[in-house]
């Protein structure tokens, strides 16, 4: 007789193919693989990797009387950003645009409508590129020439499916290691693993942007790669016999 180890356990229900309108019937019984018990087991596996690739996004603010003077101000800037940029050997193909904005500006007092004081155009680009070392250079290159917001780096892993596989792979053992504790524990054994899921990975991109403020000094922002981990979560359902 079939029994379970562990509460989160289901039943495997046996399904047949539904007539069109017609409702689905609940199945009678649940289909019997094998006497023995289910036990799911979660698990973790993970590995680590240089992040390879750094994404900075960079843009320029303007504010104007006229939507007119605010577009053709920020347009002249965002220019010499992108210039700036060539200059310093980011590919063409490695910027993308981002954000394109303008949106008037208004004073407010109390019992008036609010009065428009000017507008504000805002645009920024995508920066991708794979010299993590040249980062600070870069984010310092854009704050010289006028780019006013600036988010990042943030660092990724370019082609992060070998790293994944390698955490796959570890929470498979990690996974089996329990699931052979638990049959000890039990008296059993762990026969073979009924199924597999993946409930989740984390590719080794950095959490969040970090916000770059420019320092007074002469040599570049220091930026720091690290490390990223890469990880796979897995729920492995196991036969104890």
């Amino acid at each position: 007789m079939r029994s379970y180890l562990q509460a989160t356990a289901l039943a495997v229900l046996p399904f047949a193919a539904v007539p069109a309108g017609a409702q689905a019937q609940v199945p009678a019984a649940p289909t019997i693989l094998a006497d023995g018990t289910l036990l799911d087991v979660q698990a973790e596996g993970s590995t680590t990797r240089a992040p390879d690739v750094a994404t900075i996004r960079a843009g320029v603010v303007t504010q104007s009387a006229t939507a007119a003077a605010a577009l053709g101000d920020n347009a002249q800037r965002m220019a010499r950003v992108l210039d700036a940029l060539k200059r310093a050997g980011v590919n063409a193909r490695d910027v993308q645009t981002a954000t394109v904005n303008l949106s008037p500006q208004y004073r407010y007092a109390e019992g008036q409508a609010p009065t428009i004081t000017g507008y504000q155009a805002t645009n920024s680009v995508a920066i991708r590129f794979r010299d993590i070392a040249r980062a600070g250079a870069i984010l310092d290159t854009l704050a010289g020439v006028g780019a006013n917001q600036i988010d990042g780096p943030n660092l990724s892993i370019d082609n992060p499916e070998a790293a994944l596989d390698e955490a796959r792979a570890a929470a498979i053992k990690i996974a089996r290691a329990r699931a052979d504790l638990y049959a000890r524990a039990a008296g059993l054994s762990a026969a073979r693993i009924v199924s597999i899921a993946e409930t989740g990975v984390n590719d080794g991109a950095t959490p969040g942007p970090v916000m770059f403020q420019r320092a007074v000094r002469a040599d570049s922002t220091p930026v720091a790669a690290g490390e990223s981990r890469v990880s796979a979560s897995l729920t492995v359902r196991f036969l104890l016999k």
